[in-house]
């Protein structure tokens, strides 16, 4: 079966609305001549003659007459489908969007992205959802609007995304802890009692090869799935937890910081999204709100 020609449908349309082929070309901007051929095309598409001859003019079939209406709307859908997108009024927007945040993101950035979206779109919601991995799965069939997180290998090639800030590891201790008040060294970290955000039950973490150099190991007392947890873990006991500082800053109060005694890889924290929402604009402002949130600590420029 041959796919019809939709352009004939601004035609009929044209043609329809105006009941005369020579108004209907000059609505189109076409020659009479042109302007017949396409009215024998549309006859032989639709099997009926759509106009037909009465005295002096011309007045549609019954066919015709089924059609008028139906094809206006089909022309005037498909010419506000193909404008530009109206600009976007943040005060009529409802919608709620779904993150997937990195461990830390909402204690630490949540409170202040609420207040800016509840000032801006009062009729927007946000649902935060833990990212547990680094599947883009979620990103590319729209349960997920956008995410947070370091960029790995797992992370599709197919999304967008923007850095949000740079961060570094540090160490953390309950106030009180025996190791608070003095200089921390290699050796002095590595002796304490640790607790391991990792979520792999075998993983020794990233501290372990920063370690090996010095001849040095960690004695992990514990695993955990997250920063929040280990914070939780070492603001109630002597356990030290080793975190990133700007993602855990809000979950680290009253808490003891301190640099680690040797120099580690730094971090960048990012936002994904998919590329078919690149140029939604609710998704753009969205975007927006979260990059200058983080902006506000320092962020990466784009």
């Amino acid at each position: 079966m041959l796919t019809p020609d939709l352009n004939l449908l601004i035609t009929l349309d044209a043609v329809l609305a105006e009941g005369s082929v020579a108004r209907a070309a000059t609505r189109l901007s076409l020659s009479p001549s042109a302007m017949s051929r396409a009215l024998a095309r549309l006859r032989e598409t639709t099997g009926d003659p759509l106009l037909v001859r009465a005295g002096r003019g011309l007045v549609p079939t019954p066919r015709a007459l089924e059609l008028r209406v139906q094809v206006a709307q089909l022309v005037q859908d498909a010419q506000a489908l193909l404008r530009p997108a109206e600009k976007l009024n943040l005060s009529q927007l409802h919608h709620t969007f779904t993150l997937r945040t990195s461990d830390g993101f909402v204690e630490n950035f949540g409170p202040s992205l609420i207040a800016r979206i509840s000032v801006e779109a009062p009729g927007v919601r946000l649902c935060f959802m833990p990212k547990l991995n680094k599947d883009s799965n979620l990103l590319r069939d729209g349960s997920v609007d956008l995410e947070t997180g370091v960029i790995g290998d797992a992370t599709s090639p197919e999304v967008r995304t923007r850095a949000l800030f740079r961060d570094r590891f540090i160490g953390v201790v309950r106030s009180g802890h025996p190791l608070s008040q003095l200089e921390m060294t290699p050796e002095m970290y590595a002796s304490g009692k640790h607790v391991l955000v990792s979520r792999r039950a075998q993983s020794k973490g990233p501290m372990a090869e920063v370690l090996k150099p010095y001849g040095l190991e960690r004695d992990v007392v514990t695993t955990v799935g997250g920063f929040s947890a280990a914070l939780a873990l070492a603001r109630a006991s002597d356990l030290i937890a080793t975190v990133p500082e700007r993602h855990t800053g809000n979950l680290r109060a009253g808490m003891v910081s301190f640099a680690l005694p040797f120099p580690t890889d730094g971090i960048t924290v990012s936002m994904l999204w998919h590329p078919r929402m690149d140029a939604d604009p609710a998704h753009r402002w969205l975007r927006t709100c979260v990059f200058e949130v983080c902006a506000g600590q320092d962020a990466v420029a784009d």
